[in-house]
C-alpha cells in the first residue's frame, strides 16, 4: 500500500503499480455515476474568469507551440483538434477556436458522442485536469493514441505525484473523483512503452508526440 487516508470526507487506500509507478484508488472507490457527475455539476469555470484563462494558459501555450512546430510544413487549413474531458464550459476549446483551430469537443457527462472518438485524424489531443478522474486510464490513453495522425500531439495536465511524504498532505487526493495519479516517471514509462516523445513543459502539463 502505498497510503491509507482517514480524513472527514473521504476514506480510501491507495496503491502504487511496481511497473509504472501510477498510484491509483482499487475501484470500490469508485463514485456511480451520478455521484461524480454531481461533484462535477459543482465546478464553475467560465470564459469571462480571466484567472481560469490564465491558468489554462500554461497549458495552450506549449500545446499549440508543440502543434505548430509538428504540423508547420502543412497548409494552412485550421488544425482538427479533440477537447476530451471539457466539462459543461469548454473554456479551453474557445481559446483554441479564437486561435483558428477547429476543436471538437467530448465529455462522457456533458458532451456524450462517442462518435468523434472514430476519428483517426486528429492533429491534437487535449485533456487538461482528466486523466487523474479515469476509471480505466490505460483504454483511454491507447484511445487518444488511435485518435491521433502521425505527428499529433497529445496535451495533457495534471497535478503530479512527488513521493509518499508529499503525497501524505496532499489535497488533490482529496477529490473523491480522483482515483489514479501520476508522476513523471509514470509519463516516461507510458512513453517508452508506447513510442513516444514525451515533454514535461511544465509542473502540470505534459506534451507527448506521436511518431
Amino acid at each position: 500500500m502505498f497510503h491509507e487516508d482517514a480524513n472527514k470526507r473521504i476514506q480510501r487506500p491507495y496503491y502504487q503499480c511496481l511497473q509504472c509507478q501510477l498510484v491509483f484508488v482499487p475501484e470500490s472507490f469508485f463514485l456511480s455515476q451520478s455521484a461524480e457527475k454531481a461533484e462535477y455539476d459543482l465546478h464553475r469555470n467560465h470564459d469571462n474568469d480571466s484567472g481560469y484563462r490564465q491558468f489554462l494558459k500554461r497549458f495552450s501555450d506549449p500545446y499549440e507551440e508543440r502543434l505548430r512546430q509538428s504540423f508547420k510544413h502543412d497548409s494552412a487549413e485550421p488544425l482538427s483538434l479533440l477537447e476530451f474531458g471539457c466539462g459543461p464550459g469548454p473554456v479551453l476549446a474557445h481559446m483554441l477556436e479564437a486561435s483558428g483551430h477547429h476543436v471538437t469537443l467530448y465529455d462522457a457527462f456533458y458532451y456524450p458522442n462517442l462518435s468523434v472518438l472514430a476519428d483517426t485524424d486528429y492533429h491534437g489531443i487535449s485533456a487538461t485536469e482528466v486523466i487523474e478522474h479515469l476509471h480505466a486510464p490505460k483504454d483511454v490513453f491507447e484511445l487518444w493514441l488511435g485518435c491521433l495522425k502521425p505527428r499529433g500531439i497529445l496535451g495533457v495536465m495534471t497535478k503530479l505525484v512527488k513521493d509518499r511524504a508529499a503525497f501524505a498532505q496532499w489535497h488533490y487526493k482529496n477529490d473523491p473523483t480522483h482515483v489514479c495519479f501520476f508522476s513523471e516517471a509514470t509519463f516516461a514509462y507510458l512513453a517508452d512503452q508506447y513510442g513516444l516523445h514525451y515533454e514535461q513543459v511544465d509542473r502540470d502539463v505534459a506534451i507527448f508526440c506521436k511518431f
